[in-house]
Parts: C-alpha cells; sequence; structure tokens
C-alpha cells in the first residue's frame, strides 16, 4: 500500500511538535512527509523557524544515540523521505496579530531553548531560507555554514505558499494531502496565487474552529480560525459550487474565477473532537521517565516543554480563584494538531465518522465573533436547482443560505474510532520515543 504524501502547515508550538514528531515517527508505508510550511500562529514566524531546525537537531542526536544504543532506530518515514522546510507568513492577511506565546511560551515551546540551549544548534542556517519580508531578511554571514550533507531536511528559499504549489504540481492530481494545524495564511495565499493547482489536493485536513464548543481564545472562536479569520474563510469558500457566495472582504488577495475546475475537498476537526483526545502525565512519564535517564535527546528535550504545558494547564485552568470542579481535559493535554496526523496515519481504521456537507461559514469580519464557525441551525427544507428556477434567493432567508447552488461544503469529523480518545496518547507517546 502506497503511503500518504501529506504537506503538513504549521505553527511549531507543543501539540505541532508532536504532531510532526508523530508524522516523521511514521513508517514508510504509512506517511510521506513531502513538506512542512512554517506559518505565523502560536509565536512569531522566526521563532517556528528555529523550533523547526531545532526539532531536526534533535533528531539526529536522537538517531545517533539509538544506534550507539543497539536500539531501533524508528523513523522510517523520515529516513526514507527528507522534508523540505519552507518559511511562509509572517502576519494575517487583513487583521491584527494574535499570537498565543501566553501559553506557548515566548519561543513557543515552555522556555526550551533557554531551560536546555545545549538542544538548540548555533548554526539555524536561516540564509537558506526565504524571509518574509526583506526588513527582517537574515544578513548572510561571510562564510555561512553549509547544511551539512547528512541533514534530515531540505531548507527552501520559495516562500511556504508557492512550494505548495510545487508540490501539487510535482506528484498526480489528487495525491498530496494537507494538514493544516496553524492559521490559514498560507493556504489562502497558495489557493489565490493559483486556484487550479491548489484545488490539485487530494484532500485538506485542518485543525480549526469550534462548532458545539465554547472556543479557546473568545467564547465563540477557536484560536487558529481567529488568528486568521479572512484567510480561513477563503479556504473554506473553495469548498462551494459558488464560492463567491461566502467569499469575505479581502484588500490584499482579489476573489476566486467565477468558474473553477472542481471544489476543495475540505476536512476539519474543531475543538468538539480534538478537545477530548488528551495526553495524560503520568502515562507520558511512565514512557518517557527511563528513556531521560538513559540520555535520549529526544525524550530530554521534548520533556522539557511536556512538563511546561501541563504545568500552564494547571495554572490556566486549575488554579483559578473560586474553581470548584476540575474537568479532565484542563489537567491534561489535548492533542489538538497530532489528531489530524493520527487520522492520516489510521483512516482506514473504521470508527472514524463525519458529517458531510455541512454549510460551515468562517465570520470575518464580527465585533465579538472573528473566527466563529457559523451553522444553520434551521430546520428549513433547501429547495433543489429546479424548484428555485429562476429565483436568486430563497423566500425569508439571507445571504444565501438555503439557496442550492450557495454556501459551503465542509467535512465535519465528529468522532474517532472507538477507544482513541483515552489510547491515542499513549499511542503517539510510544511511536514517537520508542
Amino acid at each position: 500500500m502506497a503511503p500518504e504524501k501529506i504537506i503538513i502547515d504549521t505553527d511549531p508550538g507543543v501539540d505541532d511538535i508532536l504532531a510532526l514528531l508523530l508524522a516523521l515517527s511514521a513508517s514508510a508505508e504509512e506517511i510521506e512527509l513531502l513538506l512542512i510550511s512554517l506559518t505565523f500562529g502560536n509565536i512569531d514566524v522566526e521563532n517556528c523557524l528555529r523550533n523547526a531546525v531545532s526539532l531536526f537537531h534533535v533528531l539526529e542526536k536522537e538517531l545517533e544515540w539509538r544506534k550507539a544504543k543497539g536500539k531501533p532506530l524508528g523513523y522510517e518515514s523520515l529516513r526514507k523521505c527528507k522534508p523540505i522546510v519552507a518559511v511562509g507568513a509572517e502576519q494575517p492577511l487583513d487583521e491584527q496579530i494574535l499570537m498565543a506565546d501566553y501559553f506557548h511560551g515566548a519561543d513557543g515551546l515552555g522556555g526550551v531553548h533557554t531551560k536546555a540551549p545545549h538542544f538548540t544548534p548555533e548554526e539555524l542556517f536561516r540564509h537558506l531560507f526565504h524571509s518574509p519580508s526583506a526588513s527582517s531578511a537574515p544578513i548572510p554571514p561571510e562564510n555561512p555554514t553549509p547544511l551539512p550533507h547528512e541533514a534530515l531536511f531540505t531548507p527552501s528559499s520559495s516562500p511556504s505558499h508557492l512550494e505548495i504549489l510545487s508540490q501539487l504540481k510535482k506528484n498526480p492530481p489528487h495525491t498530496v494531502t494537507i494538514v493544516a494545524v496553524g492559521p490559514l495564511t498560507n493556504l489562502a495565499l497558495a489557493a489565490a496565487h493559483d486556484p487550479e493547482t491548489f484545488l490539485l489536493a487530494k484532500e485538506v485536513v485542518i485543525m480549526s474552529g469550534t462548532i458545539d464548543m465554547e472556543g479557546n481564545v473568545t467564547p465563540t472562536a477557536e484560536f487558529n480560525a481567529y488568528a486568521d479569520a479572512v484567510a480561513a474563510a477563503r479556504v473554506f469558500a473553495l469548498t462551494s459550487p459558488k464560492p463567491s457566495t461566502t467569499l469575505p472582504p479581502c484588500v490584499s488577495l482579489k476573489p476566486y474565477p467565477d468558474v473553477l475546475p472542481s471544489k476543495l475537498n475540505l476536512t476539519i476537526f474543531p475543538l468538539d473532537i480534538t478537545t477530548m483526545h488528551l495526553l495524560n502525565e503520568a502515562e507520558c512519564n511512565s514512557i518517557t521517565s527511563t528513556l531521560k535517564e538513559e540520555g535520549s535527546p529526544l525524550a530530554q528535550w521534548c520533556g522539557v516543554f511536556i512538563h511546561a504545558t501541563f504545568r500552564k494547564m494547571e495554572e490556566l485552568y486549575t488554579a483559578e480563584a473560586g474553581a470548584t470542579e476540575k474537568r479532565v481535559q484542563d489537567v491534561d493535554i489535548s492533542l489538538h494538531d497530532p489528531l489530524c496526523v493520527w487520522y492520516m496515519i489510521m483512516r482506514g481504521v473504521e470508527g472514524w465518522k463525519a458529517v458531510e456537507g455541512r454549510d460551515i461559514r468562517v465570520d470575518a469580519t464580527g465585533q465579538w465573533t472573528r473566527g466563529m464557525y457559523v451553522v444553520d441551525r434551521r430546520t428549513r427544507k433547501k429547495p433543489t436547482v429546479e424548484e428555485m428556477g429562476e429565483a436568486d434567493e430563497v423566500e425569508g432567508d439571507c445571504d444565501g443560505w438555503l439557496h442550492p447552488l450557495g454556501g459551503n461544503r465542509v467535512r465535519q469529523m465528529v468522532e474517532s474510532p472507538e477507544g482513541y480518545k483515552t489510547t491515542f496518547g499513549r499511542d503517539m507517546i510510544r511511536r514517537i520515543f520508542l
């Protein structure tokens, strides 16, 4: 069976790094990671690049350590196919920038670069990457250190959105899935630049939004959707038979053509499903503690920011004045981003359940509802095209919610296979560290 070809678009904070490790530790038959596309989000894109390069630096040390100890190397996917790393958007399309450094730390990884500086490489090879803005472009050193031949990744001098399009062109149509676990700015830029090529993606799988749960940055919005609501709305619009019906106002990007060759196959993992897939601290420690004592670079590096995240969860949710009741998701780590990668690895397992074709729209302009996922909860029946005849809209309906050619067509994942809520965290840790 051929592996799933994937692109991961990410803003490497804690759960993003776990998602990347999960993909890289997959078997060669499960995943072929073509590209890691970096965007602003949890932190600024400069820190995202530092975290990504540090990840590969630590993995190099880990593979050396495992070989010296006579342990199985693992990480077949990584050893078979070195992914490209590209740097992308440093700010949202038309909105004020928001970052989640309050949760992930200023460096995105709970202060790992100061707490364990020996795991941060001295040379980040910034001169080999695209720089989002000329004003912030790094000055190449007089004698720049070349990337080692045996390096585990390939740097790209192209911006992320162009590298995404390049990968879609290089591979057969509808064979590459984009897994986006940060703000959707890079995807929106790629789709605006060349929508026909962007629609060659097999599927776009995103961790974004919330439907029936409370938001995590506002009462109604999840961070990734809020951080660039315009970008999210533009990506969602590509699922519509008529994208103009849900396309948001955008100063920086032009509208899509009236006629496109196909609709985007979009699958969303909102907070409703990701929040309940948990990593328990005791279970995590039972697998990693011995490895840290034995000298595993990966276990020691990850241990810093995983420990910091558990402490942050306690600080935010269980130490609040007047708190009388703890929910398990308030003291464990919710595996929001890794669940999307787990889906790519385990999508053939029976038990994944989704609601197909939901008209979910992203509010890009609301004063209090920016990034909110809006769904039509009315029970009115949508007429057929034949029943509509020459009418432009359904009587008593505004904004085309009931028009048969209007609105988005989104696949909302609502349930994982039985037992995954309690076993996924353990299985993920075992794959990454053993």
